[in-house]
């Protein structure tokens, strides 16, 4: 079985999918890097399938101003279908609003499930 590149496939997630604003591409990275039955996991709500996490993506990016997006704060690590990423979101260059961390289960090449933690703040 061959090694999946979590930094990579985690790092997309976060470019491809949770800054991505425009919901045709982000739905067609969503095609391509989550399984169909795939779900998204976050504090407060748990959704399944693209269109549910599309929707749930654009929620989030609707309610934040559009100069935000979400960066990797270091290399995704994993081993045995897991992966996870420490990220932050703020405008580009600026300060960060939040920081968190990704937890992916991988299943065929592909997300899963994610865990989206949020870091408490000061």
């Amino acid at each position: 079985m061959p090694s999946l590149d979590y930094d990579r496939l985690m790092r997309a997630n976060l470019a491809c999918v949770f800054s991505e604003r425009d919901p045709v591409k982000r739905l067609k990275a969503i095609g391509e890097l989550y399984a169909e039955d795939a779900v998204l996991n976050e504090p407060e709500t748990s959704v399944t399938g693209h269109a549910a996490i599309s929707a749930t993506v654009t929620s989030l990016l609707d309610s934040l101003p559009p100069t935000f997006s979400f960066t990797a704060t270091g290399p995704a690590i994993g081993h045995h279908d897991v992966g996870r990423l420490h990220w932050r979101a703020g405008p580009a260059g600026g300060p960060a609003a939040v920081n968190g961390m990704d937890v992916a289960h991988f299943q065929d090449g592909r997300i899963h499930s994610l865990y989206v933690f949020l870091e408490p703040t000061a």
